[in-house]
């Protein structure tokens, strides 16, 4: 177990990092200050940078901190990037640009990995093996994940396992949110348009009613989850954007909408593609119009190890942890940490901090508070691997 002490000392910096990147917050690919800052942590502490910057804006960072004892290698892993979200939560530290919130936590996330980073350099030479530090821009784009070029990078090469976590508002604080398994839902996009013929309001029997055939796919297109899908699985269709028409007497020519699909395994996330083009083209055919579909992958399924999970709940228990340990059930949100996860074994928790505002909110806050907890669930979980592998 590591020394109060050592993890109180390691805090203070720490809430002073995450007071200074939530008024300074970037966006995915354009995390150029955050990247100098954490440069500049890192040559602070004596630790060693195997790489800054990856893909198209040259933003993240891989670091490692080798102990004094050989063994393996083992990855803590933290995002960086912030939302286009204009806050307005109250903060006394508020974003200093228009626009641009961290208002998913990853400002806290960062400072919480550079807190271990402190607390894991200060113990080297209790350290066996080594401990990668990534550093990872770009979870929150979506079409361009900041995780993939991180592994083209070599983030992982030669390791043997790594962890990563997220604060969660909807947990109690100072509980850690674990689960063996799928933990977090995949994520698709889905963007449907629908062309009929045009024509006068008052005359539909002359037109191809694009905004009706529509209607009944988007009821027909919700039947999956609720008469397709074994009720025991979970999985979400939602609709975010539905277009058409420009004046009230006027039928349109066409309509478009989108949306996402989650999903909680590969096998029901690999099917939904095919239950879409089903419905959708019997519909159209009887609705006399035509459809297209758009999917885009986005995030896979994410998936705890069941030996990295069973580590995580040994290691946390070891270090006087085990009254905080909660298992909770899968999230329906999505995390590219699920890439690194296909390659090696991963395990990936929660950090309940108890506060009353969804994530992606104008009025999201994370309580500092929670900062010390995360440094000594990523600082033992470091530490602890070399021990026991």
């Amino acid at each position: 177990m590591i020394s109060q002490n050592v993890i109180d000392k390691a805090a203070v910096s720490a809430k002073e990092l995450f007071c200074h990147l939530h008024r300074h917050p970037e966006l995915s690919w354009g995390e150029v200050e955050t990247t100098d800052r954490l440069c500049a942590q890192m040559n602070a502490l004596g630790i060693r940078i195997l790489r800054r910057g990856v893909g198209k804006a040259g933003t993240g960072l891989i670091a490692q901190i080798d102990g004094e004892r050989p063994g393996p290698v083992v990855a803590l892993r933290a995002d960086i990037d912030a939302l286009p979200v204009r806050e307005n939560s109250g903060v006394p530290y508020p974003s200093e640009r228009d626009g641009v919130m961290h208002a998913c936590g990853h400002d806290a996330h960062t400072s919480i990995l550079t807190g271990a980073a402190a607390v894991l350099q200060s113990m080297r030479h209790d350290l066996t093996g080594s401990v990668r530090l990534i550093f990872q821009p770009a979870e929150e784009s979506g079409y361009e994940s900041g995780a993939v070029p991180m592994i083209q990078a070599g983030a992982l090469d030669g390791v043997s396992a790594i962890f990563g976590l997220h604060v969660w508002a909807l947990l109690p604080m100072g509980t850690i949110g674990w689960r063996s398994g799928a933990i977090m839902a995949s994520a698709d996009i889905w963007e449907v348009t629908v062309t009929g013929k045009g024509g006068h309001g008052s005359e539909p029997q002359t037109a191809i009613d694009p905004t009706v055939a529509a209607g009944a796919m988007i009821g027909a297109l919700q039947s999956i989850v609720s008469r397709e899908i074994d009720p025991r699985e979970a999985a979400v269709v939602s609709i975010g954007r539905l277009n058409g028409g420009t004046a009230i007497n006027i039928i349109p020519q066409d309509c478009f909408m989108a949306g996402n699909v989650r999903t909680t395994t590969r096998e029901l996330r690999e099917a939904m593609e095919e239950k879409f083009r089903r419905i959708l083209n019997g519909l159209a055919e009887a609705y006399r119009c035509k459809v297209q579909l758009k999917w885009t992958p986005i995030y896979p399924v994410t998936v705890n190890d069941p030996d990295a999970c069973r580590f995580f709940v040994s290691c946390l228990t070891d270090a006087g942890l085990g009254d905080r340990l909660s298992e909770t059930p899968i999230i329906l949100g999505s995390e590219d940490f699920s890439y690194y996860g296909q390659k090696i074994p991963a395990n990936f928790c929660f950090l309940g901090m108890g506060t009353k505002h969804p994530h992606h909110s104008p009025e999201f806050r994370v309580d500092p508070e929670v900062i010390p907890l995360g440094i000594r669930v990523m600082a033992e979980l470091g530490l602890g691997w070399g021990r026991k592998n």
